[in-house]
């Protein structure tokens, strides 16, 4: 899967979102491809925006673009983000993937927060031919639930051998719902942590063996 940005000239829901927009207390970003989508269309935030992001990979990409990160919850999760969020926040501008699930928009909205949600991005396939599987994958890295979506569709049935590792409990939930087994859920919703458990899971015995940090 990729993300289809806007081309130049087409129309977009960024359009006239987030550096027009005064007052928006919050920018609130959930991915690294958004804020990589919003640093190329904008010369910068507003003065005043407050920006929160999901995780710390999030946060990180903020970071490299010159962007202060003012909030990353302790739970790297759009719920966790839910909960984080100030009560007094006054509007959230949240920039998404059009397949981006409702649980941060729905949830802030819960709690009376005014949230302005735009498209930053869409995602494409990149075909429908089936993936080969020959040899058959020890693991397969699944990073959302768009990407658990498209090896349901695209890469079974799996061989028995074959684990699925997804990147944190909402991906993997998203992954069971697409019918895929889940062998490897990450600690937390980062590349480390699921490199990391799938680690572990290829062989259990390397964390405890005495020697290793």
């Amino acid at each position: 899967m990729e993300p289809r940005r806007p081309a130049r000239g087409e129309s977009s829901h960024l359009d006239g979102a987030g550096a027009g927009r005064a007052g928006d207390d919050w920018l609130v970003v959930t991915s690294a491809t958004t804020v990589r989508v919003l640093a190329e269309r904008l010369p910068g935030l507003p003065a005043g925006v407050r920006v929160a992001a999901v995780g710390e990979v999030t946060a990180r990409a903020a970071r490299a673009v010159g962007w202060t990160v003012d909030l990353v919850p302790d739970d790297h999760s759009a719920a966790g983000l839910v909960r984080a969020l100030p009560a007094d926040a006054r509007l959230v501008l949240h920039p998404r993937s059009d397949l981006a699930a409702p649980t941060l928009v729905d949830g802030l909205r819960a709690r009376g927060i005014d949230v302005s949600e735009v498209v930053a991005y869409r995602t494409v396939g990149t075909g429908d031919a089936p993936i080969p599987g020959d040899p058959a994958p020890d693991i397969v890295l699944v990073t959302s639930g768009s990407i658990a979506r498209e090896v349901a569709r695209r890469l079974t049935p799996l061989d028995p051998r074959t684990r699925i590792a997804c990147i944190g409990p909402g991906t993997a939930d998203e992954a069971r719902a697409a019918g895929l087994p889940v062998d490897v859920v990450a600690a937390e919703r980062s590349a480390e942590a699921l490199l990391d458990a799938v680690v572990e899971a290829l062989d259990p015995s390397t964390p405890e063996q005495e020697g290793h940090p």
